[in-house]
């Protein structure tokens, strides 16, 4: 199984923003290290708990930074912007690190207040039209326009020999079927939405159409939490603080920041300690944790459910050495070794 990393520069208690997206970047470096397929930035806005709000500066940082590990977005909320500023944006990064862009789309309200700063003409009402826009950007890519369309004349593809690959990140089977449909490979937020993995996933491979956008066309990624230490009762006690997170954003909504795991210990009831983290009775749990062989056997399982080969792990830990040893524990755990390096852009 490949093992793929979501980033969302989680900033430590009492840490600050640069200190986080400094966190990120290295990020990368260690994930190359210990074998680990990709890393994501995740688009997060107006949030006191995460600092990854560009995902493409993230991403030009780790690639400049890394020679072998693909990097990309996990992903570009394109409802918010132009689709053709966003295929330059990536077609600029694939420049820069030829074979190891991924381009990771997807949709999502940051709420009203910062989807109407986020737009641009704010006497319009926003279109639900994320189809359209995620063709215009492959038409970009491959310069696809018919010859009477007003964008034929664009390439911002001219002189590259390769493109991102495209992904689309979803946790619903709308989203599988247009990924499938489209040709594009289709990542799965099963921390959102665990019960509908499998069958999202298995909607997806039922109607991936040939491969005509790159190479992840058909391809299936099961994104999950998790949190990986050394005893199963440690990892549950480091889970804690993702669990009070979640309560806090509940009561205090993007002001709630990451607390200690003494802080959660505190706030935290009996049987919200004892939210389930492993597999039962047939249910998957919406985050995982546990010693590296208990992470390992749900995965086993998890990825035998849906089909897919590789499964990409958001890790919510207040204390970056903490997080940096599940990243470690997980990647032994699963046997994972680097790949070669990519070709060095010239």
């Amino acid at each position: 199984m490949k093992l793929s990393l979501v980033e969302l520069a989680t900033v430590a208690p009492r840490g600050d923003k640069p200190q986080a997206l400094q966190h990120a970047v290295n990020a990368a470096r260690q994930a190359e290290d210990l074998g680990y397929h990709r890393i994501w930035y995740a688009e997060h806005h107006d949030s006191a708990s995460t600092a990854s709000s560009a995902p493409e500066i993230l991403i030009a940082l780790a690639a400049r930074t890394t020679s072998r590990i693909r990097v990309g977005s996990g992903a570009v909320l394109l409802n918010h912007y132009s689709p053709y500023k966003v295929a330059e944006t990536f077609l600029q990064l694939e420049a820069l690190a030829p074979g190891r862009i991924d381009l990771g789309l997807g949709r999502a309200t940051a709420g009203p207040v910062v989807d109407l700063a986020l737009r641009r003409d704010r006497d319009v009402p926003p279109a639900d039209d994320f189809a359209e826009q995620v063709q215009e950007v492959l038409a970009h890519f491959n310069s696809h326009f018919p010859a009477d369309h007003p964008f034929a004349r664009l390439n911002p593809a001219a002189g590259l020999a390769s493109r991102p690959e495209v992904w689309i990140l979803g946790s619903s089977g709308t989203s599988a079927r247009m990924a499938g449909e489209l040709g594009l490979g289709y990542a799965f937020a099963g921390f959102i939405n665990p019960d509908g993995a499998p069958r999202a996933l298995q909607r997806h491979g039922a109607f991936s159409a040939p491969v005509a956008n790159g190479s992840a066309g058909g391809l299936g990624i099961l994104s999950v939490s998790a949190v990986v230490a050394d005893t199963d009762a440690e990892a549950r006690r480091l889970n804690w603080s993702r669990t009070a997170l979640m309560a806090r954003l509940a009561r205090q909504g993007t002001a709630a920041q990451v607390p200690t795991v003494e802080e959660a210990e505190r706030e935290l009831s009996q049987d919200q300690k004892d939210t389930l983290t492993v597999i039962t009775d047939g249910r998957w749990p919406r985050q995982l944790a546990g010693s590296p062989q208990t992470v390992r056997d749900q995965l086993e399982q998890m990825t035998k459910g849906t089909g897919v080969e590789e499964v990409m792990v958001q890790d919510i830990i207040a204390d970056p050495e903490a997080r940096s040893h599940s990243r470690a524990l997980l990647a032994q755990a699963l046997d994972v070794t680097p790949a070669a390096p990519a070709r060095s852009p010239s």
